[in-house]
């Protein structure tokens, strides 16, 4: 059956003033910079402005785990800002009352310059994604109409929310829109490679480093594309699939036969923190990764093309072009947004 994500008519939206006098509503304004090495931002910031108290309501929200039914599975969980926003060490995500999910915990950062969103693009909204992970049964199993309720007795959120949005309602709207907020902030851009491409100061890549690189560009970069690493397309690359889950990707959405079996390329960047690798975490290794590319690609309708070229399955890669290669993606680990206390719970 066709997944079908109504998100806009999936709750209500609930009004509630709040008639608190802590603070009178001030807009200050956050400046979003984009780094000179990326693409330009596809978030539509017009519709969502970003503020400072916008950013502080949306933080303690993705934090908060009263907003799951069990009042422990907060937004940050799952998404661990040391290991780049992922849940190290687990295949798939855990939710509530120990429920167990079917996919890896993808990675946050630069979601503003992205137009869908989850490994199959069930949304291509920021300000909406959240509602599918709140919603789900097997993640936090939230209900609005208990969350909105929480916030409303909280002194502190309905400070927040006061001092948020002009119209200081504390409602699922404003809610969402405050965790977009926070979300979008998360941008990770400073890496050695990011200084590099930048010429800032005087920072070079190793011998290695630099071969890595090379071999990245002539056999990765089709699909991880620019400095953000992706370009954000869906792809079959070829993994044999669990029979006992029959993840069906993309296909889950669209109902295409030609998107069977693909999923979003994910963003290379911090991947030497965010083990284990692809949407069902079935790879513990960087070196794991590249034997699959290099000998475990299994061939099918929707295989993508540039896995299938010259009548060979998969990426010829040697020995020390995998040593190169792992070299280089090291070089995309951002310490300063792994640490940025501006996105850290304490």
């Amino acid at each position: 059956m066709k997944t079908k994500y109504l998100l806009l008519f999936i709750f209500p939206i609930l009004l509630s003033c709040s008639n608190d006098n802590d603070e009178d509503y001030q807009n200050v304004p956050i400046d979003f910079k984009v780094p000179s090495n990326f693409p330009p931002v596809a978030y539509n910031f017009a519709n969502n402005p970003l503020t400072e108290k916008g950013f502080e309501l949306g933080k303690k929200l993705f934090y908060d785990g009263r907003l799951a039914s069990d009042g422990t599975v907060s937004c940050g969980f799952c998404h661990e800002q040391e290991t780049a926003f992922t849940h190290h060490g687990h295949t798939v995500s855990h939710g509530v009352d120990g429920a167990v999910g079917t996919r890896n915990t993808p990675s946050i950062q630069n979601l503003a310059y992205q137009t869908t969103f989850m490994f199959d693009g069930a949304t291509n909204h920021l300000d909406l994604q959240a509602i599918i992970p709140f919603t789900s049964p097997i993640e936090m199993n939230g209900d609005f109409n208990k969350a909105l309720a929480m916030m409303k007795k909280d002194p502190e959120y309905r400070k927040l929310f006061k001092s948020a949005f002009t119209d200081g309602l504390i409602n699922s709207e404003n809610m969402l829109k405050a965790l977009g907020q926070f979300m979008v902030m998360v941008t990770s851009s400073n890496s050695k490679f990011d200084k590099f491409r930048r010429n800032e100061g005087g920072i070079t890549l190793s011998t290695t480093e630099k071969e890595g690189y090379a071999v990245f560009n002539a056999k990765c970069a089709s699909c991880h594309a620019t400095d953000l690493m992706t370009d954000h397309s869906f792809r079959n690359n070829g993994l044999p699939v669990n029979p006992a889950v029959n993840d069906v990707g993309r296909y889950r959405v669209t109902e295409l036969a030609a998107d069977l079996y693909k999923f979003k390329v994910p963003s290379l960047r911090n991947i030497e923190k965010t083990a284990p690798y692809m949407h069902d975490g079935r790879f513990g290794t960087l070196e794991a990764v590249l034997d699959h590319y290099a000998n475990g690609v299994e061939n099918s309708t929707t295989l993508d093309p540039v896995l299938k070229q010259n009548g060979k399955i998969g990426i010829v890669l040697s020995v020390q072009e995998k040593e190169q290669l792992i070299a280089f993606l090291k070089t995309l680990t951002d310490y300063e947004y792994l640490t940025d206390k501006r996105f850290s719970e304490f």
